[in-house]
């Protein structure tokens, strides 16, 4: 038949990508630090930002929200409907024309 084919075919193939094999996965996560490439005055300053952050809690900045008038809401239809419901309005042919050509047709 076509004896290069079967003199190339007795080479085995050998796949040129190189699998590292099953990865592992640390189970602790690992100390908190900072960036390598943080400046020098983050670096001074990341124990006091951690200390900061792990005092504070998420009921302390829930409440110093209430207090200053703002409501919070975790979920989108807990807010009053003037937020996420928004009127039905139809466009006009001018404003379609107007975003599909990015505003250059309003002229």
């Amino acid at each position: 038949m076509h004896p290069s084919l079967r003199r190339c075919s007795a080479r085995v193939h050998a796949p040129l990508i190189k699998f590292l094999g099953k990865r592992t996965y640390p189970t602790t996560p690992e100390a908190r630090h900072p960036h390598p490439a943080a400046p020098a005055e983050f670096k001074e300053r990341f124990s006091q930002f951690l200390a900061k952050m792990n005092s504070s809690g998420s009921e302390s900045s829930s409440q110093k929200a209430s207090d200053s008038g703002a409501a919070v809401f975790s979920n989108f239809w807990e807010a009053p409907p003037r937020f996420w419901k928004p009127r039905v309005r139809e466009l006009e042919d001018a404003e379609m024309d107007a975003v599909m050509s990015g505003g250059a047709s309003s002229y």
